[in-house]
């Protein structure tokens, strides 16, 4: 999205982002998408003045939508750390979202289909949501998922009213995405360590989320917000990413707190290729560049077209480049180099429902090799944990996928944090949301043979939950969902504001350590009970 008041920087900033990004504020403007909306009050941000609107859904509530947060990264900048955005003169209207961060448009399966939607290189801006009174209050910042290829904050589904509802500032981001955001290759690595004396490359969209923390720090106090009391949160990719900041040196003291819904970072980066250049390398033969020119100079929908043809469409990834992530998350963790910040994290039952393709040609064979390898000598005890007589060779191999890759990565997380004498809550939620077109309000209805209900307690169901927005998306809602949601939001605000997520006068969800395992169960009646599926995850622990 670009603003009529605003001007790309004629001079780059000399150091990375990584140990001295001064990324200030800055604010959005153009014509209003409704010529009867109704414009707030000014405030001054750090490059100029802004104002916002009301929210359709509460008029005591502000949004303030597509505030840059840094220079758009286009033409020289395609690939450098995110540079600060230009101030502007007068006053400019929050009145419009900005266009999403370039990335493939085709509908994808299950619920996270997308219809047709702008998108852009130019397109590192926020949202705010907040009820701006005097008293600063705590400070929500939402880091979206899909994969690191695909997404955007200002999803209805993430749209912010309700929470701001609840005495919180929330803010949703965007960041690159896909190669735009990802793209790790010796030459880009090369002409960082000429410029800046760090060699780094492919941490671009988390450098962007560590440019939109540096905005919250500098600007949120304006809108309401205080800088000194920021939890970051995110889901899926967006749970990957918080729980790879936590063990980034650019990325200290910018929060405070944390929460991961439905990924982990300790056991989903791969160790092959740490530095992601093989992935990068075969993106750029896929394009045909031949120098950092070409890449420079290659058309977006090219690079999407490289993708395709170069296995980047399953997901972009994080990369340990020594810089931006000095080393494995993992490792750091288990070090006790983290953050030491309260932190909430959880799964849902059945994560891997669509999210997890089936290999409906694994044979016997491949099977047992498979159980071999995170079963170890509990092989037949981890079958046994599986109603395995009445599943494929496939199916059986994706339901223990699922467990080790979502379940098991978060109570590692859990347990690396609680062993560093940090404040730990786990939950589990088995509460079953209809399943829908979560990123397509106008069109949500999604055909399950079992009924909308069928798909379990899957991956992304929490989204709606969590904002409190059932009723604003998807269908088939009722009285139990209404009461998860407010349940949900009251939990994840309160740990927002204090780094418990107990309400005033509660006690019920205990703090998880590794010999009481206290996980709490979500669902319309709560419990929090000593783990889950902790067979299995013993299992998981003794084949590392």
């Amino acid at each position: 999205m670009r603003h009529k008041n605003a001007k790309t920087p004629a001079k780059l900033l000399g150091a990375s982002i990584l140990f001295a990004l001064v990324s200030q504020l800055a604010a959005c403007g153009g014509t209003p998408d409704d010529p009867s909306v109704v414009e707030l009050g000014v405030k001054q941000l750090t490059e100029g003045q802004v104002t916002g609107i009301p929210s359709p859904y509460d008029e005591s509530i502000t949004v303030y939508r597509g505030l840059p947060y840094a220079a758009p990264p286009v033409g020289d900048l395609r690939w450098r750390a995110p540079q600060a955005p230009a101030d502007w003169p007068g006053v400019i209207s929050a009145d419009t979202f900005a266009d999403s961060c370039y990335q493939p448009r085709h509908s994808s399966t299950f619920v996270w289909r997308r219809e047709d939607f702008p998108v852009s290189e130019d397109c590192l801006y926020l949202n705010v949501w907040t009820s701006a009174t005097e008293d600063k209050k705590p400070v929500m910042v939402w880091f979206h998922g899909g994969s690191h290829v695909s997404g955007q904050g200002h999803s209805l589904i993430f749209d912010g009213t309700t929470l701001a509802q609840h005495d919180v500032v929330v803010v949703t981001i965007n960041y690159r995405l896909g190669p735009l955001g990802f793209l790790a290759h010796p030459w880009l690595s090369d002409e960082a360590s000429t410029a800046t004396e760090e060699s780094t490359s492919g941490n671009y969209g988390l450098m962007d989320k560590i440019a939109a923390l540096q905005w919250v720090n500098r600007n949120i106090a304006s809108l309401g917000g205080d800088p000194n009391n920021v939890t970051i949160f995110g889901q899926s990719a967006g749970s990957q990413s918080v729980c790879s900041l936590m063990t980034a040196p650019a990325a200290q003291g910018l929060f405070h707190k944390a929460i991961g819904q439905s990924a982990a970072c300790v056991n989903q980066l791969t160790k092959a290729d740490a530095k992601g250049y093989e992935r990068g390398q075969a993106l750029v033969e896929a394009l045909g560049a031949t120098s950092i020119d070409g890449l420079r100079d290659a058309d977006p929908d090219a690079l999407l077209e490289a993708m395709a043809a170069s296995d980047w469409e399953s997901g972009s990834r994080i990369v340990i480049d020594g810089v931006v992530l000095p080393r494995w998350p993992d490792e750091a963790y288990a070090a006790g180099e983290q953050s030491k910040i309260p932190l909430m994290l959880g799964f849902l039952a059945n994560e891997g429902y669509e999210l997890f393709p089936v290999n409906n040609a694994l044979t016997e064979a491949e099977l047992e090799g498979f159980l071999a390898y995170v079963g170890g000598d509990r092989a037949d005890e981890l079958v046994g944990e599986y109603d395995a007589e009445n599943m494929s060779p496939g199916e059986l191999q994706h339901a223990i996928s699922t467990d080790l890759f979502m379940a098991f990565g978060k109570r590692q997380w859990a347990s690396y944090h609680a062993d560093a004498g940090q404040e730990t809550f786990l939950y589990f939620m088995d509460h079953v949301p209809p399943s829908f077109h979560i990123y397509m309000p106008d069109q949500p209805f999604l055909e399950l043979e079992g009924g909308p209900r069928s798909g379990g307690a899957y991956h992304s169901g929490d989204l709606a939950y969590v904002f409190g927005t059932v009723d604003k998306v998807g269908y088939d809602w009722n009285e139990a969902d209404r009461k998860v949601s407010a349940q949900i939001v009251d939990h994840w605000t309160q740990f927002a504001k204090t780094g418990n997520p107990n309400v005033v006068g509660s006690s019920d969800w205990q703090a998880f350590n590794t010999e009481d395992l206290h996980t709490r169960v979500i669902n319309t009646t709560p419990t929090t009970v000593g783990g889950v599926r902790n067979t299995i995850m013993s299992i998981f622990s003794g084949a590392e």
